[in-house]
């Protein structure tokens, strides 16, 4: 197992914990991700890595071969499998160390790092990142092209043009311009095109940034 592949099992092995603690209420509460709920993120963590061949592409077919709106579609179709079948396919996935044909484990690891936030921030539950999970999901999110850049809200280049922003609690820092401080929490959603609080933002240039999201 390669260190990235076990920081990937290490946040699967977090999230899986977390959820495994979850009352029906809080499975029914609305994520970061629009229009979906934690559940529903869930379905796409635990259904996900798995696609291949025919299931892929029947998926694309139904999705009009748009990426965002097959991650959206399929997602609330696998989550109505229910929590239990939901948690045991999350357990294969750790396991199994599964990702995603043909992407990178840059992006498995921003999958799971990110996704646990849009779960996490709205139930109220805190977890320190670790830096290399933070370091690993950050760095790729910063650097992300299209057609990645298609599910962090679009070009990050363009979100971050002009700007310096930089990660008060992990030692990290992207970009030229005016500064922008937050939590390393705070700036992988901002990388990820997640909404956050005006307040999140510190330095002369916050107010550009928080214009942006």
């Amino acid at each position: 197992m390669s260190a990235l592949e076990a920081v990937i099992r290490t946040e699967r092995e977090a999230l899986l914990e977390h959820l495994e603690t979850l009352t029906p209420e809080q499975w029914a509460t609305p994520s970061l991700c629009t229009g979906w709920r934690v559940q529903d993120v869930a379905a796409h963590l635990a259904w996900a890595p798995g696609l291949r061949g025919k299931e892929a592409v029947q998926e694309l077919v139904r999705g009009r071969f748009r990426p965002n709106r097959v991650v959206a579609q399929s997602a609330v179709r696998w989550s109505a499998r229910g929590t239990g079948a939901i948690l045991e396919q999350l357990r294969r996935v750790t396991a199994a160390g599964a990702g995603p044909m043909a992407v990178p484990q840059a992006a498995v690891l921003v999958d799971a790092v990110v996704h646990a936030l849009d779960i996490r921030r709205p139930l109220g539950d805190v977890r320190a990142l670790p830096p290399a999970a933070f370091r690993g999901a950050a760095d790729f999110c910063a650097h992300a092209r299209f057609p990645s850049s298609l599910l962090l809200g679009g070009p990050v280049r363009r979100r971050l043009a002009g700007l310096r922003l930089v990660a008060d609690d992990q030692d990290w820092a992207h970009g030229e311009g005016a500064e922008v401080r937050a939590s390393g929490e705070t700036v992988l959603l901002v990388l990820a095109g997640r909404p956050v609080g005006a307040d999140e933002l510190r330095g002369p240039g916050a107010a550009t940034l928080a214009g942006r999201l």
